[in-house]
């Protein structure tokens, strides 16, 4: 398998973690990604329960696109895509500095405001 990586991708090959520890690596590894970031997600199998976790987490703020799903491998760009402001009142709160990634964490991270 051949898929080229360009900047900003960044590979996360979940094959090789714990069962046990692989959701919470793979929310981990999202909330230290960066506006303009990608996780490129290899795993095993299509991680559909996954896939409904991330939504509800984050409320849509992660987004994916399949680049393959096989037998052999299934292969997932995340990315992240803060929400917009609805009004100017929404505005100004999303201006103000951001404390953390997806959910939390201490300072860099993507800025979602997910749980």
């Amino acid at each position: 398998m051949s898929i080229q990586t360009l900047p900003n991708v960044y590979q996360f090959d979940v094959r090789g973690v714990s069962k046990r520890l692989r959701h919470a690596a793979i929310f981990g590894a999202l909330e230290s990604l960066e506006q303009g970031d990608v996780m490129r997600f290899i795993n095993d199998h299509d991680p559909l329960p996954l896939l409904s976790q991330i939504q509800q987490r984050y409320d849509g703020q992660v987004q994916h696109a399949y680049i393959q799903n096989g037998p052999d491998a299934v292969i997932i760009d995340f990315s992240i895509h803060p929400k917009q402001p609805a009004d100017a009142e929404t505005a100004a709160a999303a201006s103000a500095p951001q404390t953390g990634g997806c959910g939390g964490g201490n300072g860099g991270g993507c800025g979602c405001q997910g749980s």
